[in-house]
């Protein structure tokens, strides 16, 4: 499992200086957001803007930064017309921060803050199942700014360098970790036994009738794991109505294959979408 961009710039922060560009400001349209952020150093480049001229423009000016120890840093203005080349026609206001070398020992858990997806309003996403999608759903959302609570009744399956914002858990049995979901979250369900996911659906469904906190809940398989699951959960004594707020099966419709990467990548675009 690779680290997380931000474990990266920890990380390069131990051997050398580095430049934080982010983006304070955008008025009209901008091709990134508020709080996105790139870090640039010598040989190290992590996290983008934007791209385009603007960013070509910011690393530059970065690149001077890096070589400036007297400056802690400055702000820009730029307008995004015909000299950059971009036509997005809004006016973005950069901010350049130089972070010295070792900051990461005074800074580290500021700039998790700052950089990370413990802000709110991030995606957050319980994973029950740590096996082959479940982990190639991981590789994707290490990579993404949101919050992963990954869970499984196995402690062997989670890998012992998990990006910062992956927090596992080893539950027995697996749905009590339903409990410790945040609100909010979308909740996918896909363990190694069938017993274990209907017990996890039963669980969340408890919990919809509850709190009603959960924003999605889906389960791996086909439809007629679905009907079998259905039948069972109706003698439960869960409604119908109930039942409709489990999706399953689960990915994006469109794309095509079995292999767990290309499962990963429709219920991560799935996810995405709603």
């Amino acid at each position: 499992m690779g680290k997380s961009p931000v474990d990266q710039v920890l990380a390069a922060l131990a051997d050398q200086a580095l430049v934080l560009i982010q983006v304070d400001r955008v008025e009209g349209s901008g091709p990134r957001e508020v709080g996105a952020w790139m870090v640039l150093g010598e040989g190290f480049c992590q996290g983008s803007i934007g791209g385009g001229q603007l960013e070509f423009e910011a690393m530059a000016l970065a690149r001077e930064l890096l070589l400036q120890e007297n400056i802690a840093g400055f702000s820009r203005r730029f307008p995004l017309g015909p000299r950059l080349g971009q036509c997005c026609g809004g006016v973005v206001t950069l901010s350049f921060e130089r972070l010295p070398k070792g900051a990461e020992q005074s800074q580290g858990q500021v700039l998790r803050q700052r950089l990370g997806p413990a802000a709110e309003g991030l995606m957050s996403v319980a994973l029950f199942g740590g096996g082959h999608v479940g982990r190639a759903i991981v590789e994707l959302l290490g990579r993404l700014p949101c919050r992963v609570f990954w869970v499984d009744s196995r402690e062997a399956v989670f890998p012992p360098d998990l990006p910062a914002h992956v927090q596992s858990e080893c539950s027995e049995p697996v749905e009590r970790a339903v409990a410790e979901v945040a609100p909010g979250s979308q909740v996918l369900i896909m363990s190694f036994s069938h017993a274990e996911d209907l017990d996890i659906v039963a669980a969340c469904l408890r919990r919809q009738r509850e709190r009603g906190d959960l924003a999605f809940i889906g389960l791996i398989g086909s439809k007629s794991k679905w009907a079998s699951f259905r039948q069972r959960l109706l003698a439960r004594g869960f409604e119908e109505a109930e039942l409709a707020q489990v999706s399953c099966p689960i990915g994006l419709a469109g794309i095509q294959g079995k292999q767990p990467e290309v499962i990963a990548i429709a219920v991560v675009a799935q996810l995405l979408s709603r």
